[in-house]
């Protein structure tokens, strides 16, 4: 049998460069509590994405939560549904409503046409999702929310090292979260970090990140534990001097399977603007039409699982379909998002992916045609 295929697998740095960190680490015994590593890694943070802050923390979702928080935010937030569970959540976990904007069909980032008509005396932010690292339409947001007086939080988990007209993506709206979980494109074990422009934001993120400690006798607030760990520091110190060539390598595999599958009746692909668009080549979803194609998703799905490729169906279900919310009543009408999470299929790409096994993937798929 062939080698098994998995829709993505962790990028990991040269060991001999991690060891050289290592060592520091086991001669000082510094392992967390914002360590020289992390502190490090925050200046590199900082001057890669050119923002005016940023702050590591344990992973992207408490990065969002603690953003959410810090703007001391209430009642209604409209946001998509077409997301990781993780957006969802960030948002009733702090006593915020969510209401839900359906998706562009061409890209799957919220329909900026719908979300003006979604807008009440209780809505106080928008928190978009830049899903599967297309950017959502950064302009048309930044209207609307100076428009009504709305703070804008993105969801950048998937979008790390991306720039919309040679502008980092992190620079967008007020703040922003990144994931660095190992299944993303850049990694840092687990991980994530907030960006804002906003001092006061960064402050309280900062004191909710450390239980609110500010020094040895003062805690000013009730916070958090979601600290950096030195590991995951140096891991991203080492990944990030390798994102550039990682990303182009995920390039030439993303480019094969859009020219391959592109010629494919009834598998279509997001669609983004290539001259000023640039992206990380995380994701590669297609979406399936059955009666186009001649199979459904699931089929499909099953297809490639029997040879041995595991895809995704990502994301299916939508987050106000969850048994957690799907009673909860929650306001949204998403037909585009509903059906669409019922035909996407994200393909494996990750950045040692052999492009003879994109050829296979996308032999397998043409062959159905």
């Amino acid at each position: 049998m062939s080698q098994e295929i998995y829709v993505t697998r962790p990028v990991l740095p040269p060991l001999e460069e991690y060891v050289e960190y290592l060592k520091e680490i086991w001669q000082t015994h510094n392992l967390t509590n914002l360590g020289k590593f992390t502190k490090d890694f925050v200046i590199e943070l900082k001057e890669f994405m050119d923002v005016d802050y940023c702050l590591t923390l344990s992973n992207g979702h408490m990065a969002l939560e603690m953003l959410l928080q810090a703007m001391d935010l209430s009642g209604e937030v409209i946001t998509t549904p077409f997301t990781f569970a993780s957006t969802t959540h960030a948002i009733v976990r702090n006593g915020l409503t969510p209401v839900f904007c359906d998706i562009r069909e061409s890209d799957c980032t919220i329909d900026v046409d719908k979300i003006e008509s979604l807008i009440t005396d209780k809505t106080t932010a928008i928190v978009p999702v830049h899903v599967y690292g297309m950017p959502c339409d950064i302009d048309r947001i930044e209207e609307i929310a100076k428009k009504h007086n709305l703070k804008v939080i993105y969801d950048a988990a998937h979008a790390f090292g991306e720039k919309v007209n040679g502008v980092n993506i992190a620079k967008a709206g007020d703040a922003s979260m990144f994931s660095f979980h190992a299944t993303k494109a850049f990694n840092t074990i687990e991980g994530g970090c907030a960006v804002t422009k906003d001092f006061e934001v960064m402050r309280r993120v900062y004191q909710l990140h450390n239980f609110g400690i500010m020094d040895e006798e003062n805690v000013e607030f009730v916070g958090a534990n979601a600290k950096m760990n030195e590991f995951e520091a140096i891991m991203g110190l080492c990944n990030l001097s390798h994102f550039e060539e990682n990303r182009q390598k995920r390039k030439i595999l993303f480019d094969t399977y859009r020219k391959r599958l592109s010629q494919v009746k009834g598998i279509k692909l997001l669609q983004y603007d290539e001259d000023a668009v640039e992206l990380n080549y995380t994701y590669c979803p297609i979406i399936v039409d059955e009666e186009e194609y001649g199979m459904d998703r699931n089929a499909l799905y099953q297809l490639l699982g029997i040879q041995g490729i595991h895809a995704r169906k990502y994301f299916y279900p939508i987050t106000n379909e969850f048994a957690c919310f799907k009673d909860a009543g929650y306001k949204g009408d998403v037909p585009v998002a509903h059906r669409i999470s019922r035909q996407v299929i994200t393909l494996p790409l990750y950045t040692d992916l052999e492009l003879s096994q994109v050829e296979r993937i996308c032999s397998i798929i043409e062959r159905k045609n």
